[in-house]
Parts: structure tokens; C-alpha cells; sequence
């Protein structure tokens, strides 16, 4: 059976690279595209795209059914930081958004497997912070994790009740060059290329010393992929893999940096962000991805440096 994919959150900081990925292995006809709002010209150019609420659920099946869908990557959500701005909208987008994937498809036969993205926020304060392993104590006091760690349940659920085939990665920090930064607490990582290379300084909304796990976009795309690709039989978790990359703190970070601009500064102005990433962990124990589905990441923070530098300059110099 020929698949037929749709991306929801296509023009995101995932979807907008995991789009362009999928096409070039199953076609550019086979993959739709969706969000609220217009992707990038590479995400338009390269495939059907269509605007699309998935909060609208008549809207969804009809979607669904008109395409032949087979698969869907549910990848819209409020992220961490703007969480807790709006929290009971972001609780009622991330939540009934999940709600309305999940019975599409166990009403629709010909959707075989579901990916949504979980994240580090699942855990909390009172989680191992260190190689933090992947059955422990999750108590997440952010909106944005609770509604993660929810939203595990419920895709567990929803495959031992109604036999969908529903696959997570509780995603790190991601690190790409390609889209803006959306709304998370892990967004200083990518700032602070642009500010170093157009200002030479940056002033960060987390403490020099905060450690955590971050991974650069390829890799994140690249276990994505190899997890959907897994047959069934191997995986022994429907909630979320841990999957870990790289950890590191700002400060070090910068010294990455200044390898590239030797008089670039940081300097330090904590908001509400640092008492979210101070409940996180530092480091995640990954075994059971690796042990499952064959995980590899390749990047360290030294060639993620270098790209990132490299990439963020031609977009600049364009």
C-alpha cells in the first residue's frame, strides 16, 4: 500500500525540515503539508500544502478520507515559554488538538501509525536531573508538561484500547539554522548564533550554568524518521523515547562561539524560563532508543557550532 502522509504544523521549526525529508523519500505527492499559516517557499514549492485547523475536526476526517492518508505526524502545539502565558489555551490546543488525531484515527481504517512529539518537559523537579532514565518520577509543574506527560497517556491508550499504532520521542532542546525560534525555553540556543553573528553579544534569559539536553534539528529529524520506519514488533513503549544528544550551558556555549567571533559577549537577564528549565533534566538516558530502534546522534556541540555559524550567515548575507 502506497503511503500517504500529512504533516500538521508543516511551517514549524519540525515540520517545515521533516516535510522536505519525507517527500524526497516517499515523493513530493504523497506528503500534505498543513498548518494555519504559510510555510517557507521550499514547503510550498515542493508539494501540496493546505491551510488547515486541527482543532476543526469535521475539517480533519474529510482531510483524511479525501487523501487516502496513512500516516499522520501531529507536530502543532504551544510551546513551554508561551505555555505559561496563556495556559488554559495552550491546555486546550495541545490537549483537544492530540484528542481529535487520535479519533481520527481509529475511525479511519486506512490511518496505520500516529507520531506526535513528546519532550523533556514531561519531567520535573523532582526527577533524577542526571542521565535521567526512561521509566521515573514525572511530575511536571509547567503547563506545557503536564499537557506532554497527558498527552502520553493518552496515545498509550488509544494504542492498547484501539490498536493505533502511536509512536513519541520526548524531543530535547532542538537547535536549528532553518526556522525562527517558537516560544520555547530552550529558544537561547538558536538566538544567540543570531545575535553573535549580526550584534556580537547576546543577553540570555537563562543562567550561565543551566545544563540541558539539546540536539541539533538533523538528528532530531533523522530519529524521527528511523522511528516510524521501526517495525512494530521491535518497540516495546508507546508513550515517549527518551533521546538525548548533546548537554550544555550557556556558557559554554559561547566559548563554542567565540572560536568564530573572539570578541563576542554574553551576559545575563533570567526570566520566567530559567524557573522552567530549572525543573529539567541536565542529561537523558537514552538506552532503550538505542536498544529499540537503533538511535544514533551524530552531532556534537563542536560540529553543531560550526553549521549553525556557517548556515545562520548565508541566511544573513541573503
Amino acid at each position: 500500500m502506497k503511503e500517504n502522509i500529512m504533516i500538521i504544523g508543516a511551517s514549524g521549526q519540525i515540520g517545515s525540515e521533516l516535510t522536505l525529508r519525507l517527500r524526497d523519500m516517499y515523493g513530493a505527492g504523497h506528503v500534505f503539508a498543513t498548518d494555519l499559516k504559510e510555510p517557507a517557499p521550499d514547503i510550498l514549492e515542493s508539494g501540496p500544502f493546505e491551510l488547515l485547523d486541527v482543532m476543526d475536526d469535521k475539517r480533519l476526517i474529510h482531510f483524511a478520507i479525501r487523501h487516502k492518508i496513512t500516516q499522520i505526524y501531529h507536530l502543532a502545539a504551544v510551546l513551554s515559554g508561551n505555555a505559561e502565558k496563556l495556559p488554559m489555551q495552550a491546555w486546550h490546543i495541545n490537549m483537544n488538538s492530540l484528542l481529535n488525531v487520535l479519533d481520527l484515527a481509529r475511525e479511519v481504517e486506512d490511518i496505520r501509525k500516529v507520531f506526535w512529539p513528546s519532550s523533556i518537559a514531561v519531567f520535573g523537579p523532582t526527577t533524577p536531573k542526571n542521565n535521567t532514565p526512561q521509566l521515573t518520577i514525572m511530575e511536571p509543574n509547567t503547563v506545557y508538561g503536564i499537557s506532554k506527560l497527558a498527552g502520553e497517556r493518552w496515545i498509550e491508550y488509544f494504542y492498547n484500547r484501539y490498536g493505533v499504532d502511536t509512536r513519541s520521542i520526548r524531543y530535547p532542546g532542538l537547535i536549528s539554522y532553518k526556522t525562527e525560534p517558537g516560544g520555547g525555553t530552550t529558544d537561547y540556543a538558536v538566538e544567540i548564533f543570531y545575535q553573535a553573528i549580526k550584534h556580537g553579544r547576546y543577553e540570555c534569559f537563562l543562567d550561565g550554568d543551566t545544563t540541558l539536553p539539546m540536539l541539533f534539528m538533523t538528528d532530531a529529524i533523522d530519529a524521527t524518521v528511523k522511528l516510524m520506519e521501526s517495525d512494530a514488533s521491535s518497540l516495546s513503549l508507546h508513550t515517549g523515547y527518551n533521546i538525548g544528544g548533546l548537554s550544555f550551558n550557556p556558557e559554554e556555549l559561547a566559548a563554542e562561539i567565540r572560536k568564530y567571533i573572539p570578541g563576542f559577549t554574553i551576559t545575563y537577564k533570567t526570566d520566567f524560563r530559567q524557573d522552567i528549565a530549572a525543573t529539567w533534566p541536565a542529561s537523558i538516558d537514552d538506552s532503550v532508543a538505542r536498544r529499540d530502534w537503533g538511535y544514533q546522534p551524530e552531532y556534537d556541540l563542536a560540529r553543531l557550532t560550526r553549521v549553525m555559524m556557517e548556515k545562520i550567515k548565508e541566511k544573513l548575507n541573503k
